[in-house]
């Protein structure tokens, strides 16, 4: 067996050394953007264990990981999901053990998400009008996603930060009104471009696309914007403005209008072990057939993702065609 790496350096010099690990394929929300009202999920048999997800996280941080970022679908739908939770956020080397959330199980989780180990939550929110986010979500409940927000809150998270995406002709116009309810929270938010990740025909993702430039100037009518950190800290790819002198951050993350894949430092690996290596290319290594081969043993599955890493492309080609270049849908991806 080679000798394993301390960390992972990619083939243009990039090091990774974040992780977007899935827990599940499945969601209580069918978000228009994200997924089809009608889905077909992964069977059970096909999906990693909470052992064998574990594992993966434990291969990564061997590896130089030091932020791993748990996701889905929806994670906190995931059956003894804080069992996972303590025994990740022991890992030795791992600095960051941070969740993404659509917010619904919040209100009782949010508690026991910190004293697990959680420290940083991102928590996604798209409309502040029950109706709109009933249309947005198809199924999702807004006063008990806002419940879920304040209860994280109270447990007191490092950060926490509201993600939210903006269609044109259905949600641009509560732009400031996310941005103050941030503000009143004293809580991040970023504001993120539509992917064409899946094949979407509740919208024309030509028509809404909205840029962070346009979202930018919308905010700055009421708000002063000061320059924060660029992409590429540990807030992952979003570019954050301070805003004027409040604790509340504004971010946006472009990955169509300002291109950030030159300081990419991440992959994911899907609820069925994919290790994906990029957002919007379909490189990938399948780690479930390592994890389940007669005899396993861990600098197996080590050296799959050093071989994988070294093929990671150098950025996506996002475009506005009519068909997505990248037929998974987000849930499907990894958070």
């Amino acid at each position: 067996m080679k000798e394993m790496p301390g960390q992972l350096i990619d083939p243009f010099q990039r090091r990774v050394d974040y992780v977007r690990l899935s827990l599940t394929d499945r969601c209580d929300f069918r978000c228009v953007y994200c997924m089809a009202e009608d889905m077909t999920f992964v069977p059970k048999q096909q999906v990693l264990s909470l052992e064998e997800l574990y594992e993966v996280a434990a291969v990564f941080t061997e590896l130089g990981v030091r932020k791993v970022r748990l996701t889905g679908g929806e994670p906190l739908i995931r059956p003894n999901v804080l069992s996972l939770v303590r025994r990740v956020a022991k890992l030795p080397g791992l600095e960051l053990l941070a969740l993404t959330t659509n917010g619904s199980q919040l209100h009782r989780l949010a508690a026991p998400l910190r004293d697990g180990g959680v420290s940083r939550l991102n928590i996604s929110l798209d409309s502040l009008n029950p109706r709109k986010f009933r249309h947005l979500t198809r199924y999702g409940n807004l006063d008990q996603v806002i419940a879920g927000i304040d209860a994280a809150v109270a447990a007191g998270f490092e950060r926490i930060r509201l993600n939210a995406v903006i269609l044109r002709g259905r949600n641009e116009d509560e732009v400031l009104d996310l941005v103050e309810f941030a503000d009143q929270r004293g809580i991040d938010i970023a504001f993120i471009e539509e992917m064409p990740l899946g094949r979407i025909v509740e919208h024309d993702r030509r028509l809404s696309f909205c840029s962070s430039a346009e979202l930018r100037d919308i905010i700055g009518q009421r708000y002063e914007l000061r320059a924060g950190t660029a992409p590429g800290a540990a807030d992952g790819p979003a570019r954050f403005y301070h805003l004027g002198n409040s604790a509340t951050r504004v971010g946006f993350i472009s990955p169509h209008s300002d291109n950030f894949c030159h300081l990419c430092n991440r992959v994911r690996v899907t609820v069925e072990g994919r290790l994906l290596l990029c957002l919007g290319n379909e490189h990938s290594a399948d780690l479930r057939a390592v994890l389940r081969q007669p005899g396993y043993h861990r600098d197996q599955l080590k050296m799959a993702v050093v071989e994988a890493v070294a093929r990671k492309p150098e950025r996506h080609h996002f475009d506005h065609g009519p068909e997505p270049q990248v037929l998974r849908f987000m849930n499907t991806t990894g958070g």
